[in-house]
């Protein structure tokens, strides 16, 4: 029963978690768009690989991690810095599309597998997702990590990033296939402003987390 239990937790936590439109998603649905479900898969692999060593460290040191704010600091104001540059690089690829039609054959020279374990390595606002829930669910007894019940529970989250972001990225791509002057500006402008947008989000969280308290003991 524990065993179920942890994979059925695991699962509806990771699925939903990896449903918001993310630059992973984002990624994902122009890799699927360009050259199909294959290099898709291999994608979400990737994601999926360096997901489970986050997964698997944030569990055992969850309580460690989350009292380390120094560290948390760190992690969203990178995210920022991140987001932008991230915009700013598919702004790039925009102006590479205007001088030639080929520009997505060197996006692509890399296996989709490592892009998918690049970018998800970078992806540092995972710790704090996945240390917060995790120790919600463990000080919730709603998981068992005892023993080799614990990868039962990694199972069911890496089931459910991996079917969250593919179902997210078909169900787009379709909507995305029957608009078709829309499509073909989801690289050089959705995109890049979908990043702005994340990245001003990030910013508003990060000064109401760590300087708008000091701004009014001021």
């Amino acid at each position: 029963m524990k065993k179920v239990k942890n994979i059925s937790v695991g699962f509806l936590v990771s699925f939903l978690g990896s449903i918001p439109l993310g630059y992973l998603n984002l990624v994902g649905l122009e890799i699927y768009t360009k050259s199909g479900l294959h290099n898709l898969v291999f994608y979400l692999f990737g994601v999926v690989f360096v997901e489970t060593f986050v997964i698997y460290f944030t569990l055992l040191f969850a309580g460690q991690l989350i009292r380390n704010k120094r560290l948390m600091k760190i992690i969203d104001l990178f995210s920022v810095v991140f987001m932008f540059a991230l915009s700013y690089v598919f702004y790039l690829n925009f102006n590479k599309m205007t001088q030639s039609q080929n520009y997505l054959q060197e996006y692509f020279m890399f296996s989709p597998f490592v892009i998918g374990m690049i970018l998800n390595g970078f992806n540092f606002l995972q710790l704090p997702f996945w240390t917060s829930w995790n120790l919600y669910l463990l000080n919730g007894k709603y998981i068992s990590i005892e023993r080799k019940l614990k990868y039962y529970y990694i199972a069911g989250t890496l089931t459910g990033v991996f079917l969250g972001m593919l179902s997210l990225i078909v169900v787009l791509q379709t909507i995305f296939q029957k608009t078709n002057q829309f499509s073909k500006f989801i690289l050089p402008v959705f995109i890049p402003l979908l990043f702005m947008v994340l990245g001003g989000i990030q910013v508003f969280k990060v000064y109401k987390k760590y300087f708008k308290s000091s701004a009014l003991e001021m």
